[in-house]
């Protein structure tokens, strides 16, 4: 196989029949349903969620992942915290002209591992090269289906006195790609959280009830998706500073740059409202998995009607926390 990739990859021709074949196919699997341009897959009469996602992230290799396992943790974490569970996954490739063809290689494989660990097949996909200049490597789309099961899911029926769960400490996954790019000259112990957590929030699912809503905190971080939860629910939330997990490593870079941990990418971590009486056994479940072994309860709805998050600081004052306003920095995920 060539080194780089060339515009003639992405022709239809013998390059690109060679490319699919070797490695598209040779790391995804069935190499007959390759042969067609849309996949068969059986589906049950149960009720389907979709999920698309497209993934842009600079550097594509950074400690703890790779724009490939972010691609399929990042769709697969979607679709889990939607109560779904996640099964299928396709996948589209818009790669620059002169790529090497070893990091296509360790893309392709880091999502065909994260795959097999998460249980979802890669049963569909569509490879397109541009020139030279044109897309800053490599970007991925993927598309992912999941099936709900029957009686199992987020209820949306919230109640004061839930319980806000946050499944371990926040900002890991953006100060790891900000370190990673060298721009700043900084160097951080921190390593990507980017994970699948679909088997972890299975098992709550399945094991407890009054879940009343699950979600990734991805770009924007904590304070921004629990402002949306607050919205468009109706609801008032708040948490306490002091709960708040972040690494000191984390809080050292914030402090240094002037960014704000709570407004950080995350890639691996989950937002759960429970039940007060439920929240227990949450926290008992997902401590089990290495994903959420710091796990912990952050704060809770303290009322419904108004649609705002609130932060109650050490001090005992309360502060009112808005959506991210602009961009800390781009391309994270």
């Amino acid at each position: 196989m060539e080194q780089y990739i060339s515009l003639a990859h992405g022709d239809g021709g013998e390059l690109s029949h060679r490319l699919i074949r070797d490695l598209f196919v040779e790391a995804f699997g069935d190499g007959k349903a390759a042969m067609f341009d849309a996949a068969e897959i059986t589906l049950t009469s149960q009720q389907i969620a979709v999920s698309t996602d497209s993934f842009v992230i600079k550097p594509i290799f950074f400690p703890g992942g790779s724009i490939g396992k972010l691609a399929v943790a990042g769709t697969v974490n979607d679709l889990a915290v939607s109560g779904a569970k996640p099964a299928f996954l396709t996948c589209g490739f818009v790669i620059e002209e002169g790529f090497p063809i070893s990091d296509l290689k360790r893309i392709v494989r880091d999502m065909a591992e994260e795959a097999r660990k998460t249980g979802v097949q890669i049963v569909a996909g569509d490879t397109k090269v541009v020139e030279r200049g044109s897309a800053d490597g490599v970007y991925i789309n993927t598309t992912g289906i999941g099936i709900y099961e029957p009686g199992i899911g987020c209820s949306l029926e919230f109640e004061e006195g839930d319980a806000i769960i946050v499944t371990g400490s926040i900002g890991d996954h953006g100060i790891a790609v900000l370190a990673a790019r060298g721009e700043l000259g900084i160097t951080v112990p921190i390593v990507s959280d980017c994970a699948s957590l679909n088997r972890m929030l299975g098992e709550v699912l399945h094991h407890t009830n009054g879940i009343r809503i699950m979600r990734d905190p991805t770009r924007g971080g904590l304070a921004t998706t629990l402002v949306e939860i607050a919205e468009d629910f109706h609801l008032t939330i708040k948490i306490n500073e002091v709960d708040v997990p972040v690494k000191e490593e984390v809080h050292g870079v914030c402090d240094l740059l002037g960014f704000d941990p709570l407004y950080l990418a995350n890639e691996g971590k989950a937002i759960i409202i429970v039940a007060d009486n439920e929240k227990d056994k949450v926290l008992d479940i997902v401590r089990e998995f290495s994903e959420g072994r710091d796990t912990v309860v952050i704060g809770s709805i303290i009322g419904k009607e108004k649609g705002q998050l609130l932060m109650e600081t050490p001090l005992g004052s309360k502060r009112l926390l808005n959506r991210l306003s602009g961009t800390m920095f781009p391309r994270i995920c």
